[in-house]
């Protein structure tokens, strides 16, 4: 039980009252009565607005699982169910014409195109990591993964002849994105003859060799003739950096497990230290300490001897949780407080440090704090966050604004209502994202009980998803993000396979996204590769409108289908292998996201829109009579086997077959079983209430 101190009336966790307090109030020199007081007139209004917006979820809910029960048996009639749909308020109408208003959105965001980031904010490694990929090692992430078609490297000391094969290819790329004005860069005798098709090309020199830039991007040469690449090579060239992560999302919401005061705690002061710029991590290498710190700004001097600073870190996002969940680091009103509203006034509190110049090196050069708002549904939800960042504005003595919203594009009744949901937060809204698995989950869950799915590998192909991702893409440029905002797609999930992702990920790039999601610095690196390869905004030129509401209305049911046994044990375990997996990590050791193995052994960066996709394609195919409980606990148990044999090698690990009633495999149980009476399919109720008995 938890010993609160009182403030203003809000019961508060004593740790973190003093950092609120000590912390991050006092260096802004705040009022901290005053603070108290104002956090608990907006509780007032903003947490039975919240809940009335939930009820709302399960008011429509109810009335379209009424209208798909009372159909059973019946074909699908699409107009009847689009009349319906509008009759209750599922979808609104349509605004008018509208451009965005958004003003002081920083470059990264607005006018560069370039890849993102999304990393746990309770990793403070990884978040420094991600930080500082705003400049990444070509050579290294060539070198280091199969995105390089050559001979893998020896395994002891540097091998030549691989190091040989990234030289090489880096002078192919420096041929595509930096020509000259005759010849090849591999046959260059010295880089005083360095002469550019395009001379404009040449912005300067680092204390490192010549800087570029290319599509809005620059590019570093790194001329060390002593280093142990540098005097393999005729130039010297030892590296080729590449700006990368323009932006990162620091994510306390699908890939952290944060479940009480404490784990809310190590995330507000990480953020925190990303604003104040000392957040430092130790940790063990090589039978080394080493100490991770934020990267410096980066400094080039131009050709009439004017110095110059580039950005050496990735302008950084905090995503907050969605409206959902309570969390007991606060208490008002004999509850637990609405965590998103926790999440916004003390993130935007910390972010206010960056705004008022306390920082390091500083975050956003245009006064702006930016917070990703995900898992809204429709309007309505939009208009109530506008509101609430209003109000922390105010409660913060911020300029209206301050405070940008990035919307997550992922449940359906925002993706039928986009272009109100954008209208909603139309002076604020900087970013727009899709994101298959939740938008999937949540698909399956807004119409579970029309029937049977498809499986979920024909979902990539279905009507429906086909028509939601260009929806984002021509809603957005519709309404006037281009050169304002982001428009974004989803990630690439597997880390090792950093070929095909170059093979497949420039596709998001030609859909008319100026960022997409990637899992680590190196993939980063890579994908920016793909920036040079294409001009985003000039392909957003020549987009098509929007695709039809009908379309994205399609329901993915699989009609006529008859699998056979093997195909739907195959569906099942493949499911439950991916569910298992994630769980245990998530209950047992609070790890939300990792690189999970999946059935065939391919490790995929997992957060928790995995489990939402398929816990709830489960609960569908066993509402529907698809499978039997009983062979839901066959293939739980079976693949439990499976993950545990995963998991040898993790000394933290506990084995699930060991241990069936323990926390996880319990969670596991629930999610199923009760899938379908979970709100919108999500998975958070259930993994916290695991996660808290576990930490008990």
């Amino acid at each position: 039980m938890t010993d609160y101190v009182t403030r203003a009336g809000i019961e508060v966790d004593p740790q973190l009252a003093t950092f609120i307090e000590t912390d991050v109030l006092q260096p802004l020199g705040r009022d901290v009565d005053g603070f108290w007081q104002g956090f608990a007139t907006l509780l007032s209004e903003f947490a039975p607005r919240n809940a009335a917006l939930l009820a709302k979820r399960e008011d429509l809910q109810a009335k379209i699982d009424a209208w798909h029960g009372e159909r059973a048996g019946q074909p699908h009639d699409a107009g009847a169910y689009r009349a319906f749909l509008e009759e209750i308020g599922y979808l609104v109408p349509e605004p008018g014409d509208f451009t965005i208003g958004t003003q002081n959105v920083d470059p990264e965001i607005a006018t560069m195109a370039g890849p993102q980031l999304v990393v746990p904010i309770l990793n403070a490694r990884f978040l420094l990591n991600a930080a500082n990929a705003r400049w990444g090692s070509l050579y290294d992430a060539l070198y280091g993964t199969d995105a390089l078609d050559a001979p893998p490297a020896k395994p002891s000391g540097y091998d030549e002849e691989r190091g040989a094969a990234v030289i090489a290819e880096g002078r192919k790329l420096l041929d595509e994105i930096l020509p000259l004005a005759s010849g090849s860069w591999a046959d260059l005798e010295s880089l005083d003859d360095l002469a550019l098709a395009d001379p404009s090309q040449l912005v300067g020199a680092t204390d490192k060799g010549p800087l570029f830039r290319h599509n809005g991007l620059h590019v570093e040469i790194v001329v060390d003739p002593d280093s142990q690449v540098g005097k393999t090579d005729r130039l010297g060239i030892a590296d080729i950096n590449l700006e990368a992560a323009l932006t990162t999302i620091a994510d306390c919401e699908d890939s952290v497990a944060a479940v009480d005061a404490e784990d809310k705690l190590v995330a507000y002061r990480n953020w925190l230290g990303i604003m104040r710029g000392d957040l430092e991590e130790s940790f063990e290498k090589g039978g080394r300490t080493l100490t991770r710190t934020l990267a410096g700004d980066k400094t080039y001097t131009d050709s009439e001897g004017g110095e110059h600073k580039l950005p050496g870190r990735s302008l950084m996002f905090v995503r907050n949780v969605g409206h959902l969940m309570t969390n007991p680091a606060m208490r008002w009103d004999g509850g637990e407080i609405p965590e998103g509203i926790m999440d916004a006034v003390l993130t935007s509190a910390i972010g206010a440090h960056d705004v008022e110049g306390l920082g390091k090196f500083g975050n956003s050069r245009c006064g702006s704090i930016y917070i990703v708002k995900p898992k809204m549904h429709g309007p309505d939800e939009c208009a109530f966050t506008n509101d609430l960042f209003d109000a922390v504005e105010d409660l913060l003595g911020l300029p209206r604004h301050t405070v940008k919203v990035g919307v997550m594009d992922e449940e359906r009744r925002t993706s039928a209502n986009l272009a109100a949901c954008i209208h909603a937060v139309k002076d604020r809204i900087v970013f727009i994202n899709t994101g298959f698995l939740d938008r999937t989950g949540d698909e399956i869950h807004t119409s579970m009980r029309a029937g049977p799915m498809m499986r979920k590998g024909e979902m990539k192909n279905s009507a429906w998803l086909k028509a939601y991702e260009a929806r984002n893409v021509g809603i957005g440029l519709a309404h006037g993000l281009a050169g304002r905002a982001q428009i974004g797609k989803g990630m690439w999930a597997a880390p090792d396979l950093m070929g095909q992702m170059m093979i497949e990920k420039i596709g998001h790039l030609r859909a008319g996204a100026n960022t997409a999601w990637v899992p680590s610095p190196t993939a980063a690196t890579l994908h920016a590769i793909h920036y040079h390869r294409e001009d985003v905004f000039e392909i957003q030129k020549g987009l098509p409108d929007a695709a039809k509401l009908d379309e994205l209305l399609t329901i993915p049911l699989a009609d006529g289908v008859n699998w056979s046994e093997d195909e739907i044990r195959e569906e099942l375990d493949n499911n439950c292998q991916g569910l298992l997996g994630y769980v245990v990590r998530w209950i047992d050791q609070g790890v939300g996201c990792s690189k999970v193995p999946d059935i065939n052994d391919v490790g995929l960066m997992e957060d928790r829109a995995t489990l939402r996709i398929s816990s709830q394609h489960i609960a569908n195919w066993l509402l529907h009579g698809v499978i039997s409980e009983d062979q839901v606990m066959d293939s739980l148990r079976r693949m439990a086997a499976k993950v545990d044999e995963q998991n040898a090698g993790d000394p933290f690990y506990e084995p699930l077959l060991e241990n069936e009633d323990g926390p996880a495999f319990s969670a596991a149980k629930d999610l199923i079983f009760k899938g379908v009476e979970q709100p919108s399919g999500y998975t958070e109720p259930l993994l916290h209430a695991w996660r808290r008995r576990k930490k008990d």
